[in-house]
């Protein structure tokens, strides 16, 4: 078993679900559990681990993680101890798709939206973005890639190879990860 853990990331509704379901499709163990089912905002899941929402005051459950993929929302990653070593695939999706995304779960679930208006809020989730692609720059135990959602969704025949040079794993079927992809499920998008 590898030593790496495996870390998919984004901000809220920047399909890391999806990302992660393509993992998991090409045989990379997801370190998951079934407290969040799948629902009207992802009818396919989305492949989270509880205990990830406390990492920043107990990190005890990342040795389980070594040699999987785990979810962890943009703001935890920060938390995650150097004692590890880490693989990061960031997701980045238009921010206009972000908010709107974000915004329609929120409805959905019952759940005020944000206050701020749509382009402060983009704002803000690209600051967000920013200082993340800043922190894991300044780690030596951690690696990342930029996966582009659009280019995921429509575009997997050039986004599996990069997954596959960055997860140089000889045992991962990225053909079997290409089924995973649903552009059909590509909703709130700008065009």
């Amino acid at each position: 078993m590898s030593p790496l853990i495996t870390v998919v990331t984004g901000v809220p509704r920047s399909g890391t679900s999806l990302l992660m379901q393509v993992l998991a499709a090409a045989g990379l163990p997801a370190l998951t559990d079934a407290d969040r089912p799948p629902d009207e905002g992802n009818p396919l899941g989305y492949l989270e681990y509880t205990p990830v929402k406390n990492l920043p005051r107990d990190a005890s459950w990342l040795p389980a993680a070594r040699g999987h993929v785990v979810k962890i929302i943009h703001a935890l990653v920060p938390s995650l101890p150097p004692t590890e070593t880490y693989r990061v695939l960031v997701l980045q999706r238009a921010w206009p798709e972000v908010v709107t995304s974000q915004r329609a779960l929120l409805v959905r679930l019952g759940r005020p939206a944000p206050t701020l208006p749509d382009t402060e809020l983009a704002a803000l989730y690209e600051n967000q973005f920013q200082g993340l692609l800043r922190w894991l720059e300044s780690r030596a135990n951690a690696t990342y890639l930029v996966v582009p959602h659009h280019a995921l969704v429509h575009t997997p025949h050039i986004v599996l190879p990069r997954l596959a040079a960055f997860i140089p794993d000889p045992g991962l079927d990225w053909g079997r990860a290409r089924t995973a992809v649903t552009p059909s499920l590509h909703r709130n998008r700008l065009s």
